[in-house]
């Protein structure tokens, strides 16, 4: 058993327990407190003076898909050659042994979605998965998670170098729609057919891939920045009767309140860094605070590569310095993302029974002068501070 000791510990879902101690066995928090019981022989960790956080989430990057410092060969994250590919799965691309996923360990993050990029209008599933191991399949929480489908300028952009549908946002909207018509009459063939295989529609991979989006098994993971798009990726979303998130979210403060009437979470960022493209003029970190007072439901995201992975304390803090309040900007990096991503009964918060992701700080993480002393990653230490 692995003990952690004399913790100020933030569970995330209740209140600070000081002098606290977590009980880890097969991978699972077995107890937590502050009068735990454990076997003589356990393996102490002595966290007098430190923090212990779950380990932080991310909810949208791209960890895995575009590889640290190489350029082409590490670029998988979009097949920039049909604006409709549903049928592309993250784990197919994602490189478990790239470095980011060493620094993002190393940064206090333990678990990320991850998928395709936005070249396309609709580009693939993502994944949830643990940032520790060496073989995709064996550090997938779920799969698929959500349909990444895009508005705005990038699929734009993209196939208007192509000189090919879609060019405007009234064609990626067209194009979105066609495939999600067609998969509705592919879906009502197939019951028709109740199991006959003479009468079965011919097999179509992509339209197989989006049969769970239109039985909202899965929601479409909408890239949209602007506030147009916003209202774009909501009205199909409707029209259709799809499950939605809202990434990225830029201007989601200019448009809160009607965000909060709809009801679809949104994961906000990345709010670090340049203005990169005009959709972004909007861009600022007083969007998740404006977001969370309207009612809506938010987490933080790097879109690493974007932002690095490690990074995404800061990302959270610098929304806190911007006015969110301290715990709910910690909120949108661990139980918030869990439970968005539908996998916070395993990870996001510090409970009994749940994953053994934790992390000991030896300051608090807003604290940019704070460092990880140990990740703690399905019970096994995977980092220890060693300055």
């Amino acid at each position: 058993m692995l003990v952690i000791q004399n913790a100020t510990i933030y569970t995330m879902v209740g209140d600070i327990i000081q002098n606290g101690t977590i009980c880890i066995a097969d991978g699972k928090i077995t107890d937590i407190g502050t009068q735990c019981e454990y076997p003589a022989d356990s393996e102490i960790i002595n966290a007098e003076g430190k923090m212990v956080f779950p380990g932080f989430i991310d909810a949208h990057c791209h960890i895995g898909m575009w590889e640290e410092g190489i350029g082409f060969e590490g670029a998988d994250g979009n097949e920039k050659t049909d604006p409709i590919t549903p049928h592309l799965r993250a784990e197919d691309s994602i490189n478990p042994r790239d470095e980011a996923f060493r620094n993002a360990v190393c940064g206090g993050v333990t678990t990320a979605a991850t998928g395709p990029g936005s070249a396309n209008v609709v580009g693939g599933t993502f994944v949830v998965m643990k940032l520790h191991g060496d073989r995709v399949d064996d550090m997938i929480i779920k799969s698929p998670l959500a349909m990444k489908c895009a508005f705005g300028e990038n699929p734009k952009r993209n196939y208007n170098e192509r000189h090919q549908t879609p060019m405007t946002r009234m064609g990626i909207a067209a194009v979105l729609r066609e495939l999600l018509a067609k998969t509705k009459a592919y879906e009502a063939k197939i019951e028709a057919a109740q199991g006959d295989l003479s009468k079965m529609p011919a097999y179509d991979m992509k339209l197989e891939a989006m049969r769970p989006v239109i039985r909202k098994e899965m929601p479409l993971k909408a890239h949209a920045h602007r506030a147009d798009d916003l209202f774009t990726a909501i009205r199909i979303a409707k029209e259709f009767d799809l499950d939605l998130t809202l990434e990225h979210c830029t201007e989601g403060h200019l448009i809160a309140s009607h965000l909060a009437k709809e009801g679809y979470p949104a994961i906000v960022g990345p709010s670090f860094g340049n203005k990169s493209k005009f959709e972004l003029n909007q861009k600022t970190f007083e969007t998740a605070d404006a977001l969370y007072r309207a009612g809506v439901k938010i987490a933080i995201m790097t879109d690493s590569p974007v932002t690095p992975l490690e990074s995404l304390p800061m990302c959270a803090a610098l929304a806190h310095k911007a006015g969110l309040p301290m715990m709910e900007a910690l909120k949108c990096i661990t139980i918030n993302p869990a439970e968005i991503l539908g996998v916070s009964d395993r990870v996001g918060s510090i409970e009994i029974g749940k994953d053994a992701d934790v992390v000991i700080w030896d300051g608090h993480p807003f604290d940019l002068q704070a460092s990880v002393a140990y990740t703690i990653i399905n019970g096994k230490i995977v980092y220890e501070q060693t300055k």
